[in-house]
């Protein structure tokens, strides 16, 4: 099923490609432009998880230069009965974390020196565990890809503006217009590609991971409070990346609401809530 959801995903923004090639260079564009998006799928599966680390200057830490929070992943990984995936910190204000990674064997969680400051460790679990119940669900390679192919078509709908390639193409301002409608319309496809459903799944497990709902309940109610607020400057500049995150960075902004892909976090703490039962026996967790 992964697979295929995959398959599609690749197939839907190879055809974006392809019709935004024609819309900036005609027949010749078109074959330019799927030429490229065979390149870049090839690219997205083996290395996409590596660009968006990138795009977010996220550096890789270790027991060394992050001892607790290394330590807490790996603690939750034995929980979760997943391999020990790599561990990045991303230097920003809001608190905030995402997943990525083509399979669990191949995978890294990813938080900001916000969330690292502004939670509790009990509220830190419970995000990193809600990440590594991405990675356990195989969610991370279809929210990665979509990430840097959606990123893609936006610079080659630029790159056709700038070099007015729709004044040559027959189409004239009408592809370059078309052009420019279809960058955004991108996201608009990595939206309905990453079901909101996978966000509530990854609560669900993610509790479980770390045996306390409550902790992620907690973690999510104060992100969305800073998130609110606290602009993440890595993901203004990459919007397309922004339904990676547990809360959407975006929140700042009014046109954010183009990539809303979370469900909403009150809908979200309240599930986490109805897990905990109305009076939650408090249960040892690894770092009670």
């Amino acid at each position: 099923m992964a697979f295929a959801r995959t398959a599609l995903l690749l197939a839907a923004m190879t055809a974006l490609f392809g019709v935004v090639g024609l819309a900036i260079g005609g027949e010749a564009g078109l074959v330019i432009a799927l030429i490229i998006a065979a390149a870049t799928n090839v690219f997205a599966w083996y290395s996409s998880d590596k660009m968006v680390l990138r795009m977010h200057n996220a550096i890789e830490v270790n027991e060394r230069t992050a001892p607790d929070l290394v330590r807490m992943v790996a603690d939750l990984a034995r929980n979760a009965d997943l391999p020990m995936p790599k561990v990045y910190v991303i230097q920003s204000d809001q608190p905030n974390a995402f997943a990525t990674g083509r399979n669990p064997q191949n995978a890294a969680v990813a938080a900001t020196t916000g969330l690292m400051r502004g939670l509790s460790r009990e509220e830190i679990a419970g995000v990193m565990a809600h990440e590594l119940a991405h990675i356990k669900n195989r969610d991370t390679l279809v929210m990665t890809i979509t990430a840097t192919l959606a990123g893609a078509i936006g610079l080659l709908a630029n790159f056709g503006f700038f070099f007015r390639g729709g004044r040559d193409n027959g189409m004239g301002i009408i592809g370059l217009l078309a052009a420019m409608i279809l960058a955004p319309l991108a996201a608009a496809v990595v939206q309905m590609a990453i079901s909101r459903t996978r966000e509530y799944e990854a609560d669900r497990i993610g509790a479980e991971i770390c045996r306390q709902p409550l902790w992620l309940a907690s973690a999510l109610g104060k992100i969305q409070q800073f998130a609110s607020r606290i602009d993440m400057n890595s993901a203004e500049r990459n919007p397309a990346s922004a339904h990676m995150f547990i809360i959407n960075p975006l929140h700042a902004h009014a046109h954010d609401k183009l990539f809303s892909t979370h469900p909403a976090t009150e809908n979200r703490i309240a599930r986490l809530r109805e897990m905990a039962g109305p009076a939650p026996a408090r249960r040892a967790g690894p770092w009670s």
